[in-house]
This record gives C-alpha cells, structure tokens and sequence, in this order.
C-alpha cells in the first residue's frame, strides 16, 4: 500500500498588519511589548518613527467563545473538523509626537486593524482620539477594523490624595459614549504593566479581522488588504507555499504614484 504523507500543520494560515496609534506616552510600545515579548519595563525610550513586533494568536472557533464575537452569516468556521485558525499579528507601533506624525501616518496604509490607544489618567490623550482616527480613515483602506483602547488602568485604580480620590481622568461611559458616536466596534481597558485586558485588545482586533475574512471581505493576493493567507502568492505545485512578511517597504511601495504621500 502506498504511504500517505501526512498534511504539514501550518505555522498560521494569515497575516494581518494592525497598527498602534495615540498620542506619546499612552503606553503603545509597552503594550506591544507586554504582548509579544510578555514582559513590562518601567522605562523605554520614545518611538522614533515605527517599531515593530509580532504574535500568533487564534483566530475563530473554539479559540473565540470567550469574546461572544458571532460567526458571519451564521456560518460554524471550521467549528465542525475542530481546526483552530491562527493569524500572525505584524504590529506596527508608531510614535505619537507631532514632530514625527507626517512620518508616521505614511505606515497607515495596508493596515487591516488598528489599536487606537489613549491614557486614562490623562484626558488630553482622549481629547486627540478623534483627530488620530480622523488621519487613520483617511489614508487606511475602507473598512479597517478599530479598537479604542484605554491604556494604564492600573494607575486609574490608586489614590491621589487622603480622600481616595481616583487617577482616572477620562470613565468608561465616555470612551464607550465615543466609541457608538464614531462607529467605533470595540473599547477595552488595559494595563501593559500588569498585562490586564492586553491579550484581549488584540484578539479583538483579530477576531473582527477574520471574520471579514470568512465573510469575503478581503482580497488575499492584494497588498492593500493588509490580510495575507499563507501561501497566497508565488506558491506553484508541488512546491512549499512562501512565507509572506509584512514589511516597512510595503508601506514605502504602497505610497508610490500618489501626491499626498502623508
């Protein structure tokens, strides 16, 4: 009898580019951090421009009970063969100074999702929520999926003086007032120094991403998409598919022909 060749398990079955976006000091970097190197440090140099990272997560059923996210058009995504999708997250962690925003902004397109990210205890940072987003539509592909997170919950919990008074400077009624008012699907809280709720920001994000995906909203073979399957390009038969990264030249490339580059 002839020998089967077992069917190789793929590392992820999509690449999805988020970006990190807010003003400086809302806590980006430490998030992206805190996420893909699971760790928190006390000080880190501000973003000069883009910095980047990356993290498997699974996306789809069973993996996405727990975010009560429900299935496009119903349908069961791989629920019946027990196949957990995973998508591997290219996150790009931009600087939030104005002196580097024409920079910055340029790293937008070819994003599929977005962390928009402000510090609760400083409500000047929620103040520029809108005007972030308002840059994100206009230069990222229609229909990127955002997430409003508010960052350094910890710090929201202590007391500032003997009366017990709160840090917090922006409640969770206002973010989620802001988010129905801008169509916004999502606002989660965080804390990159204790890792609260920072898995959840970007599995929300990558959820929303795959179900676009199964409900077709994607074009795989377009860079644009800022969605990825693997293998989608160069792969011939009886070849191994390509591994497809995301890079600061997609972004360089995706700029070209157009006048208002930033």
């Amino acid at each position: 009898m002839p020998t089967l060749t077992p069917v190789p398990t793929l590392p992820w079955n999509y690449i999805a580019k988020l970006v990190c976006i807010g003003d400086s000091a809302t806590g980006k970097s430490s998030l992206t951090v805190r996420l893909c190197e699971g760790r928190f440090s006390a000080s880190h140099d501000v973003t000069i421009g883009v910095e980047f990272g990356s993290r498997i997560v699974p996306v789809g059923p069973p993996a996405n009970t727990s975010l009560g996210i429900g299935s496009p058009n119903g349908r069961s995504n791989n629920a019946a063969n027990g196949e957990q999708k995973k998508m591997k997250l290219s996150l790009w962690d931009t600087a939030g100074q104005e002196t580097y925003k024409s920079i910055t902004r340029s790293y937008f397109r070819g994003a599929s999702g977005a962390l928009l990210v402000f510090d609760i205890t400083r409500r000047s940072s929620f103040e520029s929520v809108t005007s972030w987003l308002n840059d994100l539509r206009q230069i990222a592909e229609e229909g990127i999926v955002v997430i409003l997170v508010g960052n350094k919950s910890d710090l929201a919990a202590q007391s500032t003086d003997v009366e017990g008074g709160s840090k917090r400077a922006v409640t969770r009624e206002e973010a989620e007032d802001w988010c129905r008012r801008e169509n916004i699907v999502q606002y989660v809280e965080t804390s990159a120094k204790s890792g609260e709720g920072v898995e959840r920001a970007f599995l929300e994000v990558a959820e929303r991403i795959y179900q676009n995906i199964e409900a077709g909203k994607y074009d795989l073979n377009d860079r644009r998409s800022g969605v990825k399957g693997y293998g989608t390009t160069g792969r011939e038969e009886g070849k191994a598919p390509k591994t497809v990264n995301l890079t600061m030249n997609d972004a360089v490339k995706s700029g070209q022909g157009r006048n208002n580059c930033c």
